[in-house]
C-alpha cells in the first residue's frame, strides 16, 4: 500500500468510443461523440490509465445510473487485473484513500469524476 502523494499527470484528452461504436454511428449518419477527459491525479502506468478511461467511456454509454457505471468499471478491472478494485463515480464527492502502488487514478469524463484504485 502507498500513502505517498499522488503524481499529477494533468492534461485534457478527447476520448472516442471504440471502433464498433464509431462504425454504428457512421451508419446512422450522426457524428461520433467525444468526451473530454482530464486526469486529475494518477499513480498508474499510462497504458492502464488509458484502459481505465476506455472502460469508463464504455460504462457511461451502457448505463445511466452512476452506481451501475462504478460497478461496471470495478468488475472489469477485477477481471483484468485481479481483485480488489474500488470505484467511485459522481459529480460531487470527497475522498481520502490508501491504495497499492501504481494502482490509482482520478479523472473526469466531461462533468463526471471517476476514482479508481486497488486496495486489499
Amino acid at each position: 500500500m502507498s500513502e505517498d502523494p499522488k503524481k499529477n499527470i494533468g492534461g485534457a484528452v478527447m476520448a472516442k468510443p471504440n471502433f464498433e461504436d464509431r462504425k454504428a454511428s457512421s451508419l446512422s449518419g450522426s457524428p461520433v461523440p467525444t468526451k473530454k477527459v482530464i486526469i486529475k491525479s494518477a499513480d498508474m502506468l499510462p497504458d492502464m490509465q488509458k484502459e481505465a478511461v476506455d472502460i469508463a467511456v464504455a460504462a457511461f454509454e451502457r448505463h445511466n445510473v452512476e452506481k451501475d457505471v462504478a460497478e461496471n468499471i470495478k468488475k472489469e478491472f477485477d477481471k483484468r487485473h485481479g481483485p480488489t478494485w474500488h470505484c467511485i463515480v459522481g459529480r460531487n464527492f470527497g475522498s481520502y484513500v490508501t491504495h497499492e502502488t501504481n494502482h490509482f487514478v482520478y479523472f473526469y469524463l466531461d462533468q463526471k469524476a471517476v476514482l479508481l484504485f486497488k486496495s486489499g
